[in-house]
């Protein structure tokens, strides 16, 4: 590691957020970006372990620990003490094909499995892949995957949601032909309209899939296979289909007042607020405008 002693040197620092006062004035993402200097000192704290356990993503007693992606994060975090930021891209990119998602979303299981947690906070390791990766934005680094030869073969991928986003992109990596078919207006999926704007900026979103189109990848939206298009007309033109539509079913809970007028499912309320985002926040159907909060009610 560029410094052996970061780990006793340096106390673990969570990135500052924005005053709530101001936070509720927008929609805008409210995590503020490390500082270089905090960056350096709190990828330092990573003890390059003999046996990093943050990135095994591996099943252990019925539980899953560490990176699921089995992301190289003591190398990385290596290169960013040293300030190699753009390697330190390229060795997260060897894992990872949307770190901005999983630097803004994941929960972040390789922390609960960093070796420094057993007797200290552990290394802030969710904060620093989200930098890395939007220095890479910031500085051109991230690039379109444009294959030198393509194989002839053409897939179909059901979904623009993270499964379908990132099936498609290891294919066309791979030289296939792929054309994504989506249902609602633009793609995405969950990180389109399920995640709120203050924890993923559909901007991110979008940046993402204009790099993936500049690497030949083809989206269809406004297209609800088994209604515009049959599964038998998808087999009969492509070579191959991936059905990667995720959960579309709520889970309901039966109990008693559940039919109560303005109790809805989270999605129902999240796709409404972000497609009101793009025309006026007041026109979403789902609101608590006018409603009255009483503090410590179940009390």
């Amino acid at each position: 590691m560029g410094y052996l002693k970061g780990f006793m040197d340096f106390n673990r620092k969570d990135q500052d957020v924005r005053d709530p006062i101001e936070r509720i004035k927008s929609w805008e993402e409210y995590v503020i970006r490390f500082s270089d200097q905090d960056l350096k000192e709190q990828s330092s704290r990573c003890m390059d372990c003999g046996t990093p356990f943050c990135h095994t993503g591996a099943e252990w007693d019925g539980a899953y620990v560490g990176c699921p992606v089995n992301n190289f994060i003591p190398e990385w975090n290596e290169l960013v003490s040293e300030e190699n930021w753009e390697e330190a891209l390229r060795r997260l990119e060897e894992t990872n094909n949307f770190p901005e998602f999983t630097g803004r979303v994941c929960p972040a299981p390789c922390e609960g499995s960093c070796t420094l947690a057993i007797n200290d906070d552990p290394v802030t390791i969710k904060s620093i892949e989200n930098e890395i990766i939007e220095r890479g934005f910031d500085n051109n680094w991230v690039e379109a995957k444009v294959p030198e030869n393509r194989t002839g073969q053409h897939v179909a991928v059901v979904g623009s949601g993270p499964a379908g986003l990132a099936a498609a992109d290891q294919l066309n990596e791979m030289g296939h032909r792929v054309t994504i078919f989506e249902r609602d207006d633009r793609p995405g999926g969950l990180l389109m309209y399920g995640i709120p704007n203050m924890k993923l900026d559909k901007e991110t979103v979008d940046r993402r899939i204009d790099v993936m189109k500049k690497s030949g990848i083809e989206f269809t939206c406004n297209t609800e296979v088994g209604v515009d298009i049959t599964r038998e007309e998808l087999n009969r033109e492509y070579d191959a289909v991936i059905m990667c539509t995720g959960a579309q079913d709520p889970r309901d809970t039966p109990i008693e007042n559940r039919d109560s007028q303005g109790i809805h499912f989270a999605m129902e309320y999240l796709t409404a607020a972000t497609e009101a985002l793009e025309t006026d926040p007041k026109d979403t159907p789902i609101t608590a405008e006018g409603k009255k909060c009483y503090r410590n009610w179940w009390r």
